[in-house]
């Protein structure tokens, strides 16, 4: 009879910021849900403190080593140190295929028993996703052995990040609004999103939002059409700067939403979450690799629809990340206003689905407590 595993509580996880908040943003959720969630020992490398601080703003960013959450929080320097490699985790998550630093890794495979290895992928809804989660690749040279870690929108992959609190798992619903008042659009975007063909759009047909600009690039998408800080008029619209916000108070806002526009891939999960219709930014790649992420995405999220909504959505999506003409992009996004309403119910349903996957802290810990 095998003896009974010991529980992993050690867990070092590696981050390198490529898209802006993203990576930070997924590698923060991650670590809490193991401290708070699972009681983990949790040590966060992240190459770029400032990014963090966004999203945890009491980390101070001149510090290279520091605790905020219960999670130690550790500068990745160009020349790890010595002593840190020398205190190799249980488990080691190398996120997004980041390279772990050479020093480390060769601590890694010098310590007994040797720690779980874990590159924990993108999210995809790529049908090739849930035959590649899991796997095993042995290192060409040392004795050590990588586990891909797959997130994904179907039981056989690892699931989603959630954060299953009662009041992120409570079903919400948009309060009746009277005439007077205007729906509520949150934009979070690259800097080369449409938004001079949405206001547009919106120009010309008169329709009345509320518009919420997450800062950054969001801001940066309209350099040259508005002037000034804002708070703006633009025709019927109503334009606002919002701060940096929480990760906490982000979520918030997507639930309060009519309409989301969310980018690359912590607040693209979250929008599902929230259970409010949502427009997708995706992260360019080269070769347009992107865009059969896209599309792979929109034939899981659309295939309860209806082929008409499935052609809306698909088109909107299309529009706002490939290069469309205002007066095609006003008419996708005329024909998507028109359907908010099924599209609403719709992303309710979605959010079900959602919360019936894998949990993917969880998951991850059942898989590295099964190796």
């Amino acid at each position: 009879m095998s003896p009974p595993h010991t529980p992993r509580q050690t867990w070092d996880i590696f981050c390198r910021v490529i898209d802006n908040y993203g990576d930070a943003g997924v590698c923060w959720r991650l670590a809490r849900q193991l401290a708070h969630r699972h009681g983990k020992s949790v040590r966060l490398w992240i190459d770029q403190l400032s990014t963090l601080q966004a999203l945890c703003p009491a980390l101070r960013p001149d510090w290279a080593q520091q605790e905020q959450d219960n999670i130690a929080i550790h500068l990745w320097p160009e020349d790890f140190p010595e002593q840190a490699a020398s205190e190799v985790a249980d488990v080691v998550i190398e996120a997004f295929a980041c390279a772990l630093p050479a020093r480390y890794l060769h601590a890694m495979a010098a310590r007994r028993p040797a720690p779980c290895w874990i590159n924990l992928e993108y999210l995809s809804a790529e049908t090739w996703v849930a035959g590649c989660h899991g796997l095993a690749s042995p290192h060409p040279q040392l004795a050590l052995t990588k586990h891909f870690f797959f997130p994904g929108f179907s039981a056989d992959t690892g699931g989603l990040l959630r954060d299953d609190t009662p009041e992120n798992f409570a079903e919400h619903r948009l309060p009746a609004q009277t005439a007077a008042e205007a729906p509520q659009l949150n934009v979070f975007c690259y800097a080369h999103a449409p938004l001079p063909a949405l206001l547009a759009a919106l120009q010309a047909q008169r329709q009345t939002w509320h518009i919420q600009l997450s800062p950054g690039q969001a801001w940066q998408a309209l350099n040259g059409l508005l002037e000034g800080n804002g708070p703006w008029t633009h025709g019927p619209q109503r334009i606002e700067r919002l701060p940096f916000l929480t990760p906490a108070a982000y979520d918030a806002l997507l639930r309060q939403g009519s309409l989301n526009i969310v980018r690359g891939e912590d607040s693209f999960v979250r929008a599902q979450l929230a259970g409010r219709p949502f427009i997708w930014h995706i992260y360019p790649q080269a070769d347009n690799a992107h865009l059969d992420k896209l599309h792979a995405f929109l034939e899981c999220y659309t295939a309860d629809l209806s082929p008409a909504l499935a052609h809306t959505v698909g088109a909107m999506f299309f529009a706002w990340n490939t290069p469309t003409s205002h007066e095609e992009f006003a008419a996708c996004w005329q024909n998507f206003i028109d359907a908010l309403p099924a599209l609403s119910e719709h992303a309710r349903h979605w959010q079900k689905h959602c919360r019936q996957l894998p949990e993917l802290s969880a998951a991850l810990v059942a898989f590295c407590e099964g190796l």
